[in-house]
C-alpha cells in the first residue's frame, strides 16, 4: 500500500525569465529538496509558506487545501499552522528569546504557554538566554532562538531554507540530531532546503532534486544522489577515479592478423 501524502504540490509560478514547474507529493517524516542555487528551491518553500501567491496550481497539506488558483483559494501564511525557517531568520529585536517564542502562542492558557516556551528552551539548550535581546546573543545561539520560536506553536509542517549555513559544522550537526529527534517524537515532518550532500545523507532522508525550476528525481538519499556522493569523494581523494587502459600504440592498431 502506497504512503499517504500529507502535502501536496503542484504549482506554475514565473518570475523574470525563470520559470517554476513543481509537481511533488511529501510522505516521509524529513524531505530535503536539494539543488544548485537558482534552481527554485526557496521559491517553492515561500509558495508553501503562504509568502508567495503562485500564477497557478494548487498546495494542499493534511487533506486542507491551501492553495488553489481555479477556485480562487489562498490561505493566509498565518493561518496555514505552517513553521518556516529561512537562511536568515529574524527575531523582534526589542524582546526577549522568551518573549519571541511565546509570540505565536496567545491562544494558550498562561499555563500551557509557559509550558511550551520552557519545553522549547530546554530543547534548544538555550534555558539560560532567555531574557537576553537578539542584539547579546551569538550567531549559533540566534539560530537555536529562532528555530525554538518557529517549533513553538506547533505546526503541522516545519519549512527549512538552509537556516544552518552560516554555523560550523559541528554545531550545525547537534541541531539537526536534535531536531530531528523532536520533530519524529511529535508526527512534524520538515522540508529543509540544501545543496550539501553531507546534510543529506545525515538526516537519512528522501530527497527531491530540483534543477532550472523542474523536478528531475525523487526518492530515498542513497539512490537519488549516489552519483553526486560519488563525485564528491573522489574530490575529497576517498575513491580513486578507476584507471584507464593504456591507449593502443600505432603499431598495435595497423598490426596485420
Amino acid at each position: 500500500m502506497p504512503d499517504v501524502a500529507f502535502l501536496t504540490t503542484e504549482i506554475e509560478h514565473r518570475v523574470g525569465a525563470f520559470d517554476l514547474r513543481v509537481d511533488f507529493r511529501l510522505t516521509a517524516p524529513w524531505t530535503v529538496l536539494f539543488g544548485p542555487s537558482g534552481a527554485g528551491k526557496s521559491t517553492v518553500l515561500r509558495a508553501i509558506a503562504g509568502l508567495l501567491q503562485p500564477k497557478t496550481g494548487k498546495i494542499s497539506l493534511r487533506n486542507h487545501t491551501l492553495v488553489d488558483t481555479r477556485q480562487g483559494v489562498f490561505v493566509d501564511a498565518g493561518k496555514r499552522r505552517v513553521g518556516f525557517l529561512t537562511q536568515q531568520p529574524t527575531l523582534f529585536p526589542h524582546l526577549t528569546v522568551r518573549r519571541n517564542i511565546s509570540f505565536g502562542l496567545h491562544a494558550l492558557a498562561r499555563m500551557e504557554r509557559e509550558k511550551r516556551i520552557n519545553e522549547m528552551l530546554r530543547l534548544f539548550r538555550i534555558e539560560e538566554l532567555a531574557e537576553r535581546l537578539p542584539a547579546k546573543l551569538s550567531g549559533g545561539e540566534y539560530q537555536r532562538a529562532a528555530l525554538a520560536r518557529a517549533l513553538a506553536p506547533d505546526p503541522e509542517l516545519l519549512l527549512l531554507d538552509e537556516p544552518f549555513s552560516g554555523l560550523d559544522a559541528a554545531l550545525k550537526e547537534a541541531i539537526l540530531r536534535e531536531l530531528t529527534v523532536w520533530l519524529t517524537a511529535h508526527g512534524v515532518p520538515a522540508l529543509y532546503v540544501s545543496h550539501d550532500l553531507v546534510e543529506a545523507y545525515q538526516t537519512a532522508a528522501d530527497v527531491i532534486v530540483i534543477e532550472n525550476g523542474r523536478v528531475v528525481v525523487q526518492g530515498p538519499v542513497q539512490e537519488v544522489l549516489a552519483t553526486h556522493r560519488e563525485q564528491l569523494l573522489r574530490q575529497l581523494g576517498v575513491i580513486t577515479p578507476p584507471k584507464l587502459a593504456p591507449a593502443p600504440t600505432e603499431s598495435q592498431i595497423f598490426r596485420q592478423p
